[in-house]
């Protein structure tokens, strides 16, 4: 048995499928989805835990890829450097997770990385360079 994260991005056409119910009936797998945000028209999220036989997870994997899903796992960590931070906000428009947000008394960028699913958006989103990802 063995026991996965990952972080699915669904496209907007795969939005109303699904997905992955299908993945994980046809594969015989539990899931714990540990976060998840779906913009209705656009695109959705899913930060999943996945459980079941090493084949059978890798198998869902790679169809969950076929179904045109992106799947990243979650073995990587987002990390900001504070001392390059110059709290303009950028970052925060494309964190899906909201992670990143601008504290209303401060003006300043705060981050959760608890509410992290290190998607990477906001590394190249940062102008200073102030975000990035470690293994």
């Amino acid at each position: 048995m063995t026991e996965t994260r990952i972080v699915l991005h669904f496209p907007k056409p795969l939005l109303d499928q699904p997905v992955i119910s299908t993945a994980v009936a046809k594969f015989s797998l539990h899931f714990n989805i540990l976060r998840a945000q779906v913009t209705p028209e656009s695109e959705g999220l899913v930060v999943l835990g996945l459980q079941g036989k090493t084949a059978d997870v890798e198998a869902a994997v790679a169809w969950l890829e076929e179904q045109g899903v992106d799947v990243k796992p979650l073995d990587r960590t987002v990390v900001r450097d504070d001392d390059v931070c110059t709290d303009c906000g950028a970052c925060v428009v494309v964190c899906p997770s909201g992670a990143l947000a601008i504290d209303l008394d401060t003006r300043e960028v705060d981050f959760d990385a608890e509410k992290c699913v290190a998607c990477g958006a906001c590394v190249p989103a940062c102008p200073p360079r102030a975000m990035s990802i470690t293994l």
